[in-house]
């Protein structure tokens, strides 16, 4: 084990930064890789995005997630009717 990443995290984390050289839906990779739900894969990668243990392990991936999720849930408040952020 890397400090306090499972071999499960570094996986997560391997799919991730290798995601857009895969064939397939995502979901069957998810599944057929790492034994999981898609459900329980974003639940696992958003808690792991959020560490500092994951962020040491490969920082420019982990840094992009974060933009990239950051970004998402930005436009989602904008499209909220009655949001004053």
């Amino acid at each position: 084990m890397i400090g306090d990443l499972t071999e499960r995290d570094r996986a997560i984390l391997a799919l991730e930064g290798t995601w857009p050289r895969h064939d397939g839906a995502k979901e069957e990779v998810i599944r057929t890789q790492l034994g999981m739900s898609a459900a329980r894969y974003y639940q696992l990668l958003g808690r792991l995005i959020d560490s500092e243990v994951a962020l040491e392990y490969d920082p420019m991936l982990v840094r992009r997630l974060r933009r990239l999720r950051d970004s998402r849930a930005a436009r989602r408040r904008a499209r909220t009717p009655g949001f004053v952020g």
